[in-house]
């Protein structure tokens, strides 16, 4: 089918710029999928390897009607495939003269093969006798030749020198490696989960590798945009490239002079009549950065539909559309000529004559904001949203009436939340620019009091797009405000049963709970020990067992004692100090010991209403008296004791070692004048304010004294609490002594990034007390004891208490 354009008699002048390598964010979604897949087929080898078995018996059983292969050596069926596909595909990139891309593509083919090479070998460490037997074949052995490598290579290598739909040497040598590995998988001669594992590394690497290097685009450029806008009527006299300055939204750039298409290309067209003309040139490749963050917002947010355009096609003729259909709603809009596609470009022409302009947002009136706000109502009520309403949406005419511009992302037909949404974002918006005050009095004359009431359950960080959290003014703080007096105009029964609706699908909070319950579930079911466990518990003292328990509350008490007394009487709850230390509980079963307290009181500070450098210090002042009554309480009690123990349980050449390396990397990095300036001219400023911080903090002598009485009763409390777990065994030892040995191979053990010091403090319990005498089978069972109620039993507790500090917004 042929299409007959119209010719220009005339020449046309064109000024362009010759395209250049883009990096397509599709690569990178590429490559996570192959990732994921790889992973998924090593989860199904261990897990289902019955079912995967299953599969590739019936592979080979179809495999009968090829059985005459057998005969043929596969060894040199490979070579030849090898081969072939190499030399087809370089030739071809070598004719095209891509020099880059043949260098970079062979390249990629070794590193394809390394690549497999190293995840063979990992592998084959692993000790996984199921997973290994799943991935070993008749053309494989163990060690780094497990997987069978050509396929990583030749993936990697073709991804590389791809795309596919663009070069035919390229598509028949994934052709050809397809077919050769599924009759490979049919004679037996490799595993099915090796060969797809194999697939999903080389894929996985050739993406990565095409995203570094960039791929060329195949949009429409120069003649091709001219003979496009020819097949819509518009004969092009002159057509110039403009290189202006967008704004730069983080990976997503636009302009108003197209209604901020995102990541477009701007031409500037001039008809034989003189008609002058704004094109916008939108490529697939450039749009995936816009799709993504459509994809984004989708999974973000929830009650909320949002669009996902997945081509340029669909982006520009959906934007063409709603332009169109605001525009028959009666309201002011962009002058839009029409759409044109071209190869894998969509175009966009707007009479430049009838274009809106910058807002200056110093010079705003309260009446144009009712302006903005009037315009968002009449869009509202033909159902159009707008769904990202952003500082530079909001924008002019020539004549100075306010639009809001940038429609791309909005919809029509929309529901009930989407409208509220919009409002939203453009009174925190308006609110940030010229001050809630004068925003929400706008916004009481245009939308109304009943109106305005129903938007306070939305105003959340959620619901702003990040242009506008970006703002100085625009922070958690006038959120709040601004949902508190909006609020506070609604009848006081209703502000009462006023709830925030849920937005977010999911936020960083989320996210750390989530990983914190999957380390913390992986920890129990694999490192828990529950037969020695009951074995130490039913031949201990049940009463003392549990006086060690009420010990390991009172250790709790203790620090949450040292860190209510920095903060602020007014700032300082009781119950939810408490529920701070037992939350630390739950978080040592996924963190070092240590960094789960830090996280959770740091997290505490910020919730009571403390900022960021004001948190870290008193965090840092809490861990300050806690670690420095630690080694206080270990000096002192060494000394009136005699005992010996702290000299020789730390190895004092390592301890040298150690010290002379660290002061050698720090001189040496001094030593060099480029390093030595970003030190003192970036972060010792930091470190000074910190330093400030944390001083003025500790400069407090009663504040400082009631915290070393609350490190004292955490560092005796767990003392005392492992001598009452020997009592329950019957063995009666010093007290003082026995908190000594405790505190010093508890910290030693604590010092091993595992989870809560798992497996370390218990073989540095048992070990230091055997050492002194202890029977072993009695230090064990009193270090088990003690594990359960100082650990173990704090998870439990901790999660109860971490669901309350959260249902009271305390963490």
């Amino acid at each position: 089918m042929s299409h007959d354009f119209p010719t220009s008699k005339h020449e046309t002048r064109i000024e362009d710029v010759p395209p250049k390598r883009n990096r397509d964010f599709a690569d990178l979604l590429h490559a996570l999928f192959a990732v994921l897949v790889g992973a998924a087929v090593i989860l199904f080898s261990i897990y289902l390897h019955g079912t995967t078995s299953g599969v590739e018996s019936d592979v080979r059983s179809a495999g009968h009607v090829v059985s005459w292969l057998m005969d043929v050596p596969t060894s040199l069926l490979q070579q030849i495939a090898i081969v072939f596909i190499t030399v087809s595909v370089l030739i071809q990139l070598l004719i095209a003269k891509e020099w880059l891309q043949s260098v970079v593509s062979a390249i990629a083919l070794i590193l394809g093969f390394a690549a497999i090479w190293g995840i063979s070998a990992l592998i084959s460490g692993s000790g996984n006798g199921t997973l290994i037997m799943s991935m070993m074949s008749n053309g494989t052995s163990v060690g780094t030749g497990l997987l069978p490598d050509f396929y990583a290579a030749m993936a990697s290598f073709l991804t590389v020198a791809g795309p596919r739909r663009t070069r035919s040497g390229t598509k028949w040598g994934w052709n050809i490696l397809y077919t050769v590995a599924v009759l490979f998988v049919v004679l037996s001669w490799n595993s099915l989960s090796g060969v797809l594992v194999s697939f999903a590394a080389g894929r996985a690497l050739g993406m990565l590798i095409r995203f570094m290097l960039g791929t060329q685009t195949n949009g429409a450029w120069g003649n091709q945009v001219a003979q496009a806008l020819r097949s819509i009527g518009i004969d092009v006299a002159s057509l110039s490239r403009r290189l202006a300055t967008y704004t730069d939204s983080g990976m997503l750039k636009t302009t108003l002079d197209d209604d901020l298409t995102e990541n477009s290309r701007i031409y500037d067209a001039i008809d034989v009549d003189g008609h002058q003309y704004t094109v916008s040139v939108l490529d697939n490749q450039v749009h995936m950065a816009g799709y993504l963050n459509q994809l984004w917002q989708w999974v973000r947010l929830t009650g909320v539909s949002m669009r996902r355009d997945r081509s340029s096609f669909d982006a520009i003729h959906h934007h063409y559309a709603m332009i169109l259909g605001l525009q028959n709603a009666g309201l002011t809009m962009p002058g839009v000529y029409g759409v044109a596609d071209s190869s894998e470009s969509s175009i966009l022409v707007f009479h430049r004559d009838h274009m809106p302009l910058e807002c200056n947002p110093n010079t705003m009136s309260d009446h144009d904001m009712e302006l903005f706000m009037t315009y968002l109502s009449e869009a509202h009520r033909h159902g159009f949203t707008h769904r990202r309403i952003t500082p530079e949406t909001l924008s002019r005419m020539e004549n100075g009436q306010p639009v809001i511009a940038g429609w791309q992302n909005g919809d029509y037909g929309s529901a009930p939340p989407n409208y509220a949404l919009d409002k939203v974002q453009l009174l925190v918006l308006l609110g940030a620019l010229n001050g809630i005050d004068r925003a929400i009095a706008c916004a009481r004359r245009t939308w109304g009091d009943e109106q305005l009431i129903d938007l306070a359950p939305f105003i959340q960080k959620a619901a702003v797009p990040a242009a506008t959290r970006a703002l100085s003014t625009c922070d958690k703080h006038m959120l709040n405000t601004l949902r508190s007096r909006i609020a506070a105009l609604a009848p006081q029964e209703v502000a009462d049963s006023m709830e925030t609706v849920t937005l977010s699908r999911f936020s960083f909070r989320s996210f750390i709970a989530i990983a914190l319950l999957v380390v913390a579930v992986y920890v129990v079911f694999t490192q828990i020990q529950p037969a020695e466990m009951i074995k130490a518990v039913k031949e201990a003292n049940i009463a003392m067992a549990l006086v060690c328990v009420l010990f390991g509350l009172l250790a709790w008490f203790g620090s949450a004692m040292t860190l209510g007394c920095f903060m602020d009487a007014d700032k300082r709850n009781p119950i939810g100090l408490y529920c701070s230390q037992m939350a630390s509980g739950f978080t040592a079963v996924s963190m070092p010991a240590g960094v789960g307290p830090a996280f959770v009181n740091l997290q505490f500070l910020r919730k009571s209403g403390y900022r960021n450098t004001a948190a870290t210090a008193i965090m840092s002042a809490v861990w300050a008296v806690q670690g420095g009554t630690t080694i206080i309480l270990l000096l002192l009690i060494g000394i009136f004791t005699g005992r010996n123990t702290l000299s020789g349980m730390i190895p004092t050449n390592t301890l040298i070692l150690v010290i002379t390396i660290v002061a050698l990397v720090i001189s040496a990095a001094m030593a060099i004048p480029p390093v030595r300036h970003i030190v003192t001219e970036k972060y010792l400023p930091i470190v000074k304010s910190y330093a400030r911080s944390l001083i003025n903090v500790l400069s407090h002598p009663k504040e400082l004294a009631f915290g070393i009485l609350g490190a004292l009763i955490l560092n005796i409390s767990t003392g005392l609490g492992f001598w009452i777990a020997l009592m329950a065994f019957g063995c009666h030892t010093n007290p003082v002594e026995t908190t000594f040995i405790f505190l010093l191979a508890n910290t030693l053990g604590s010092a091993v990034p595992t989870p809560g010091g798992l497996g370390a403090v218990e073989a540095a319990l048992s070990v230091a007390f055997t050492a002194v005498g202890i029977p072993s089978t009695i230090a064990v069972s009193a270090t088990l004891v003690y594990r359960i109620a100082f650990y173990w039993l704090r998870i439990p507790m901790g999660a109860v208490a971490m669901k309350w500090l959260d249902r009271h917004n305390l963490i």
